[in-house]
């Protein structure tokens, strides 16, 4: 799974060049299922994305393999297209925080001391590509994580695959968006027309 992950980036950044007059995301809110995997755990766990900007999302996301390992996951995701909308590819940054398992080597006595229930705050990178298929995004990513707090590991790596569920279209929510801008235009030339008509009234009086 690493092999593919250091042979599809390098792929999906010498494609960006095709990125820059297309449009990325066909979802404004997408959540679903993620599996993740690293030398320490398997995980299962949910994944939501909601688009905040224009290529620009928040994911969150909880996994847990049910023994050791339970974490919490906040990242902010700048998404480009890859020939088409339907195929984009993503980087971000965020943070973390959980309960993990930790394994300390002591030289001396030549043991790895295992604890684990371990509170662990720490930073996460990522980067992926995803794919919206039958109103589906599937999406394989790469989620380093830096820990700060609560665990020996400086460093840990995680390859994930999601399956997210679109539920909110890209169009809908630029809909949406411009509907809400028309009514609050509305409000205020409403509210404008009557300030001026009391200011004109008082003026009569």
């Amino acid at each position: 799974m690493k092999k593919i992950i250091l042979l599809l980036l390098p792929l999906v950044f010498g494609l960006s060049f095709l990125s820059f007059q297309a449009e990325a995301q066909r979802y404004g809110t997408a959540a679903g299922i993620r599996m993740g995997s690293n030398d320490y755990s398997r995980t299962f766990g949910l994944s939501a994305q909601q688009r905040i900007f224009k290529h620009v999302t928040i994911e969150g996301i909880v996994q847990s393999d049910f023994s050791r390992n339970t974490t919490f996951h906040l990242l902010l995701e700048r998404h480009r297209p890859i020939i088409s909308k339907r195929f984009n590819y993503y980087y971000g940054a965020g943070i973390s925080s959980g309960w993990e398992e930790s394994r300390i080597k002591n030289p001396e006595s030549m043991q790895i001391i295992h604890t684990y229930g371990n509170p662990t705050t720490g930073v996460d990178l990522i980067a992926g590509i995803e794919m919206t298929v039958l109103n589906t995004v599937i999406s394989l990513d790469y989620k380093p994580n830096v820990n700060l707090v609560g665990r020996e590991e400086f460093f840990r790596g995680q390859v994930g695959i999601s399956a997210r569920m679109v539920l909110v279209k890209s169009k809908e929510q630029n809909k949406r968006k411009r509907q809400r801008a028309r009514a609050k235009r509305k409000k205020n030339n409403e509210t404008f027309g009557d300030k001026l008509k009391n200011t004109f009234n008082f003026k009569n009086h």
